[in-house]
């Protein structure tokens, strides 16, 4: 999925038009019917086509054939694959033309321009329900400041709608709510945090990309989240790489010493835990990374290949590593454990004894990562059980779509190798954050078991 998300953020992106609130009604797409008192909500798919024209180029289809060419892959359930939690895309809604062919989804295929009319709702109606959000004053964002970027708030919509192949006349309650109060809004803080990080430098100083680390549970569609910032990102000039710790496991001959090395733990058998991850590359990496801020620098960004060794997994040929350019702006650096940090022996050995060599290892990653994350989000789940539900939806949409996938048993055994970890440092993590990170630039967003952010604590 990574790999993907780079392969079509690498291509040229018409740029973010201007946009007049003035006489612009956006196809918000009430569940409910316009009401005939208020014709002046409607609008003709003459005018959603001009609308649509000036951000896409009237000479270009919709969506357009690079998108329609992307390597992202869908299961026949909705279901982004690779364990990205993207259900709330499950719907008609984002089935389109495609002349190339469609892996979206079977059943019959539509326009994007349906025959019947849209039903559609004014700009204020987008207005009211992005400020009924649960994140937006957590974030900042007050009333004013959306008003005065609505027109923003309506393009990147659009712009989302076009990258995960959604039909924006006809989005559904769950669409509007990924797209409106969790994936814009967090765009929105991740663009005010790398303003702050540049305005830290004197003009001609070369600046750093700022690092903003993602921290949520397996599952819960943090892939997605930052999949969807990266090419927010592009359109709007700021130059984004994404790396995850899933790329810095230990090589399958270095997992076959940790597994020598700790007979009996079931924590450190397969990747995942901390031991598992190659600590030294990771801060050459990282480092790296740190200096990409001039023209014409370039770099190759670690991959990992869990298929690899019949799932047990390898580093993927460095040949096949993407390449990112400088000067950077931002890394969005993702990961299931990122943040957690030690905590007293007898604690973790109250969760499960075979924490204590995890534990032991956790000491060395502040060094190895967190030191080099300068903004945080946290995403947070009310009950770490949630992880095996995520998980086993992920595994069902792979098999219904013919390809390879775990059995229930095989799910359960498979994230209980986590849990410990989950139970032992998840409620640290959010009460108390990272270790080293500043509490002003660290956002905690609370999800439901629908991954969508609610208002949480």
């Amino acid at each position: 999925m990574k790999m993907a998300a780079l392969n079509i953020l690498s291509q040229p992106w018409p740029p973010t038009p201007s946009l007049s609130v003035s006489n612009c009604y956006y196809s918000f797409c009430n569940t409910s019917k316009p009401n005939s008192s208020n014709k002046s909500h409607s609008l003709s798919h003459s005018y959603h086509f001009s609308l649509l024209s000036s951000l896409y180029g009237s000479n270009r289809p919709y969506p357009s054939s690079k998108l329609s060419a992307m390597p992202t892959h869908f299961s026949k359930s909705g279901i982004l694959l690779a364990g990205s939690g993207c259900s709330w895309m499950q719907d008609n809604s984002m089935r389109h033309n495609n002349a190339a062919g469609s892996e979206c989804g079977q059943g019959q295929l539509y326009s994007v321009f349906p025959t019947q009319p849209a039903e559609v709702s004014s700009v204020q109606d987008l207005f009211n329900f992005i400020c009924s959000g649960p994140l937006i004053n957590k974030l900042g964002l007050t009333p004013e400041a959306v008003a005065e970027s609505v027109d923003k708030w309506l393009s990147y919509g659009l712009h989302l709608c076009r990258l995960f192949q959604l039909n924006e006349l006809y989005l559904t309650e769950p669409q509007k709510v990924r797209l409106y109060h969790y994936y814009i809004p967090v765009f929105f803080w991740c663009d005010d945090q790398i303003s702050q990080h540049r305005s830290l430098y004197k003009d001609g100083e070369d600046i750093p990309p700022l690092v903003i680390g993602f921290s949520a549970p397996q599952g819960c569609g943090k892939t997605t989240l930052v999949f969807a910032l990266n090419y927010l990102f592009q359109i709007t000039g700021r130059n984004s790489a994404s790396i995850s710790i899933d790329d810095f496991y230990l090589t399958a001959e270095g997992q076959a010493k940790l597994r020598e090395a700790n007979p009996g733990n079931a924590l450190l058998e397969l990747r995942g835990n901390a031991g598992s991850h190659d600590l030294t590359f990771s801060v050459e990496t990282l480092s790296d990374l740190s200096k990409l801020s001039k023209e014409g620098m370039k770099m190759k960004l670690p991959r990992y290949d869990k298929s690899a060794y019949n799932g047990k997994g390898d580093r993927a040929d460095p040949s096949t590593w993407p390449e990112v350019e400088g000067p950077l702006t931002v890394v969005l650096f993702e990961g299931w454990m990122l943040g957690f940090k030690p905590l007293p022996v007898e604690v973790v050995k109250a969760v499960d004894p075979q924490l204590e060599t995890v534990n032991k290892n956790l000491e060395a990653y502040y060094d190895a990562w967190y030191k080099f994350i300068k903004a945080w989000i946290i995403i947070k789940i009310k009950d770490p059980s949630c992880v095996y539900q995520w998980r086993l939806q992920a595994e069902i949409a792979m098999r219904e779509d013919g390809k390879p996938g775990m059995s229930d048993d095989e799910v359960k055994d498979f994230v209980s190798r986590y849990l410990p970890a989950y139970n032992a440092y998840l409620p640290t993590l959010y009460s108390e954050g990272p270790e080293g990170s500043d509490p002003k630039r660290l956002i905690l967003v609370e999800i439901d078991e629908g991954r969508n952010p609610i208002l949480g604590n």
